[in-house]
Parts: C-alpha cells; sequence; structure tokens
C-alpha cells in the first residue's frame, strides 16, 4: 500500500466510525423525544397512538376522580377536554383549574395514560405551549360566538 492509499484508508475508516457515532445518537435522541400537543391537537388526531408524548392544560373543575392511587381527570385548553388516567401519587401543587403537564400515551379509547404528572410551581407559570394553544382556543371560541351573534 503507498502512502496516498493508506491516508484514503485512514480517512475512510474515520468516516464509517463518524457516520455510526452520529447514527447510534440519532437513535437514542429518537426513542427518547416527548412532543407537546394540546386537547384540541389530540382531538383532531394529529398525536401519535403508540408513542409518548406530553398533554398540557388547565385540569377541568370538578373533574378529579381519586381510588386510592388511581386518579381520573380532564385536561382542557378551553376549546376540547382529553381524558387522563394516572396511578401514583400526584404532586402537592396539583388542583382543579390550574395548570398541568401529563406524559404517557393515548389508548385506543381516546384516554391517555400518564406516566408521568407535573404541576405548575407558581401562580404565574404555564409552559409557552400550553399557554400559546389557551390563547389561541380563547381567540377561537371569541371569533365564533361574535359570528354566532350576526
Amino acid at each position: 500500500m503507498t502512502l496516498k492509499q493508506k491516508r484514503l484508508a485512514l480517512i475512510l475508516g474515520g468516516l464509517v466510525i463518524l457516520a455510526a457515532a452520529t447514527a447510534l445518537v440519532l437513535t437514542a435522541l429518537k426513542d427518547n423525544l416527548a412532543f407537546f400537543f394540546t386537547p384540541t391537537q389530540i382531538k383532531a388526531n394529529e398525536a401519535p397512538m403508540n408513542r409518548t408524548f406530553r398533554i398540557g392544560g388547565m385540569v377541568e373543575t370538578g373533574s378529579v376522580k381519586r381510588d386510592g392511587v388511581n386518579v381520573t381527570f380532564k385536561v382542557t385548553d378551553t376549546a376540547q377536554v382529553v381524558s387522563v388516567a394516572y396511578t401514583g401519587i400526584l404532586p402537592d401543587l396539583f388542583r382543579e383549574g390550574k395548570g398541568v403537564v401529563a406524559q404517557g400515551k393515548l389508548d385506543a379509547g381516546g384516554v391517555f395514560r400518564a406516566k408521568e404528572v407535573l404541576a405548575k410551581h407558581d401562580e404565574n407559570y404555564m409552559p409557552p405551549e400550553a399557554a400559546s394553544a389557551v390563547e389561541q382556543a380563547n381567540k377561537a371560541r371569541a371569533a365564533a360566538e361574535k359570528t354566532l351573534k350576526y
């Protein structure tokens, strides 16, 4: 092998190793990504059925039902409502009418099976996506009411 061939083989070997490392990193990231969806997006079938994702919004007043560590509640963005089932201990700040983010999967019946529930940490906090979704839903409802009045 000449010096030129050795350099070429070394460069090609390095590129193969770099490509393999990149593929492994991207595969690991794909499995750990959890996208955020609002109740309106879920009802519009934009959320994946067999993948983990996050849902955010407000806990609907009067919707929390407890049976030991099994809890069901409804999350709303003021336009749509999604039922959530969770088994475990809820955060201390979890309340009806307050913001919540849950991570889990949507089952065939349309119930979101949460593996993790996060409650907001103060009076001013809401995930930016959830705040935007609530604002858009309120604007859409106001526009619809205005249209119906005429």
